[in-house]
């Protein structure tokens, strides 16, 4: 396997299948030195653990397509550059990690294939949860957190959630017939479901709703995508729900100087957010 950077590989049995970690040593280090850094946040309220460990990895540069490493899947450990989404799993994570009061390498990699996989299972590219409305909802199957869009005002559209088999040659991994069907049979399912969101334009009324360290889906008009980023809310000193993320725009992990609801105004094609509060 050939990478920027030097791999390792931890291999172990886990419900009988052998599950592939793919994480750097200075991942490795970058891991021991975060639980240090967040031992003392767990708080009684989550959602306050969550945004107190995100700002710790403040100043981390954002990096693309993170998990897109080797020939076939494996659950990726990468601390030092994050995408929206790996940041938000990372996060969510080391507060599990924290909540359990554990703080091994061996049960973070099991509670981030949790967060990462249909189900909890690493199983192939076709397992990773690729489109952020599925990642909510197969999360609260698992019990580890509730979309609560609906609740603070969200509408119910139907929406065909189709991007990554239309545009297959974007995908290095979906070359292969097998991973391509397999997210085919996944966009078939997710078909048969209906899309929530928070209007762009409702939001601020109804911002006193969301919590600090509610996950935040950014939903949008593109064709075929149900989320275009994602992040965590925080409220800040002003007394408005600002974004926490691994932004694109900075090239790096921030919080928005603006508050969510004026952040988004200046975002082409956003339609309004999808949230979710973690258990």
């Amino acid at each position: 396997m050939k990478t920027f950077y030097s791999i390792f590989f931890v291999i172990f049995v886990n419900y009988s299948f052998a599950q592939q970690i793919t994480c750097s040593p200075a991942d490795k280090q970058a891991f021991e030195d975060r639980t240090i850094e967040i031992d003392g946040l767990l708080e009684s309220d989550f959602g306050k653990t969550l945004t107190a460990i995100g700002k710790t990895f403040i100043g981390i540069p954002y990096v693309a397509k993170t998990l897109e490493i080797g020939e076939t899947e494996s659950l990726v450990v990468n601390l030092h550059g994050l995408d929206c989404t790996t940041f938000v799993e990372n996060v969510l994570a080391f507060g599990l990690l924290l909540k359990e009061g554990k703080s091994d390498f061996d049960s973070f990699t099991d509670i981030l294939e949790t967060i990462r996989y249909k189900d909890g299972r690493l199983d192939g590219y076709g397992s990773r949860l690729h489109y952020f409305s599925e990642w909510i909802s197969n999360n609260e199957q698992k019990g580890l957190l509730k979309e609560i869009t609906a609740e603070i005002g969200g509408i119910e559209i139907n929406k065909e959630i189709n991007f990554m088999g239309t545009h297959r040659d974007l995908y290095p991994f979906l070359k292969d017939d097998e991973n391509f069907n397999k997210i085919r049979a996944t966009e078939m399912a997710l078909k048969e479901r209906t899309f929530c969101y928070l209007p762009q334009e409702q939001i601020e009324a109804n911002e006193h709703l969301i919590k600090t360290g509610d996950i935040i889906a950014l939903a949008t008009s593109i064709d075929g995508l149900d989320v275009t980023h994602t992040g965590i809310a925080t409220r800040e000193k002003d007394g408005r729900i600002h974004l926490l993320h691994a932004s694109t725009g900075a090239m790096e992990v921030e919080v928005t100087k603006l508050p969510l609801a004026d952040y988004l105004k200046k975002i082409k094609k956003n339609t309004g957010i999808m949230v979710a509060r973690p258990l």
